[in-house]
């Protein structure tokens, strides 16, 4: 047996013996949970509320930090070159999976620099128009786009994001044409819907409910394969007479690359147990979402899955960040 085999297996049981000693002790300082994007968002709340049970159950802070900006490309990279020990951990939704494929060069690899710990929710979208749109299903509201090709403008809380994509698949499988306008936020968007500004849009159920109880916007159909127990005499598009239609806005956790096996099987154990509580199930189901969890292995394939989905509906619409 040559010396070089033998310092390859002592360096490795010194790893292992490392990386189990680190998670003996682990968390004996805050941990940092970066959300790349601002304050008040689904992104941000769902953080919130998993970030506060995960203080509570391992008995240390857990401190959000909100680093918007650049369609999450700024967060995203201060996590990627964090410490891989634990304490740095990172909010990631559909932008992580696409925008490979919609930035010509990021300073990060999203499927290499990272290790995945586990999925968090996952929430439908749903399509909303204003009172003044003729239409009040999604066959008609094809039928409508189409009699007026490229006239009619849609509202998106950014490039690339969750209320922009499902759109995007729509008109891919449809052949309408529409033109998206962009916002810095959910927000903003939901503003220029409600005044009429902006005719229609893909937004998420929790900021739109009490605006569709109130006659302000009528919803025609939710992204998802099946109905939203928010929403349950909301169609699906697919059921709408657009089969094959299905968008799932997510959530999920990941850390820097190399941080311990040992450290990731905790907090993938720690947020496992989080999303079943019934705190968890009601209060995500506040926000038109539902928990869900994943091993570090089942949300890696996910995460690879989504990435090669959607970064084909990026490419074959031609879609780069803005």
């Amino acid at each position: 047996m040559n010396r070089a085999f033998l310092r390859r297996i002592f360096a490795a049981v010194c790893i292992s013996t490392a990386g189990i000693a680190a998670a003996q002790t682990y968390p004996d300082r805050p941990i940092r949970f970066i959300v790349p994007f601002a304050p008040g968002g689904t992104n941000d709340i769902v953080a919130r509320l998993s970030g506060a049970r995960l203080a509570e159950n391992l008995n240390q802070s857990v401190v959000v930090d909100n680093r918007g900006g650049a369609n999450a490309v700024i967060g995203t990279e201060v996590a990627a070159h964090a410490q891989p020990d634990g304490y740095t951990l990172l909010m990631v939704n559909i932008n992580f999976a696409i925008n490979p494929a919609m930035m010509a060069k990021l300073p990060y690899d999203a499927l290499h620099d990272f290790a995945p710990i586990s999925l968090l929710a996952t929430s439908p979208t749903v399509l909303v128009v204003h009172p003044s749109v003729p239409v009040n299903s999604v066959s008609e509201l094809i039928a409508y786009v189409k009699a007026n090709p490229g006239k009619i403008n849609y509202s998106t809380s950014g490039s690339g994001s969750s209320t922009h994509i499902p759109m995007e698949l729509l008109i891919s499988l449809t052949g309408m044409r529409m033109t998206p306008i962009h916002y810095k936020g959910g927000g903003p968007a939901l503003l220029d819907l409600l005044s009429g500004r902006v005719p229609l849009g893909f937004t998420t159920i929790l900021s739109v409910q009490q605006h569709l109880k109130s006659g302000r916007l009528r919803a025609l159909a939710v992204s998802t394969a099946r109905r939203s127990a928010s929403l349950p005499n909301v169609p699906t598009v697919a059921e709408s007479g657009v089969p094959g239609y299905e968008f799932v806005g997510w959530w999920g956790v990941v850390a820097p690359a190399k941080t311990p096996p040992a450290v990731i099987n905790r907090l993938n154990a720690e947020f496992v147990r989080i999303q079943r509580e019934p705190y968890m199930t009601d209060h995500l189901g506040q926000e038109g979402a539902e928990p869900r969890t994943a091993t570090p292995e089942e949300f890696a394939k996910f995460l690879r899955a989504e990435t090669a989905k959607w970064g084909k509906v990026a490419r074959d619409n031609h879609l780069r960040f803005e």
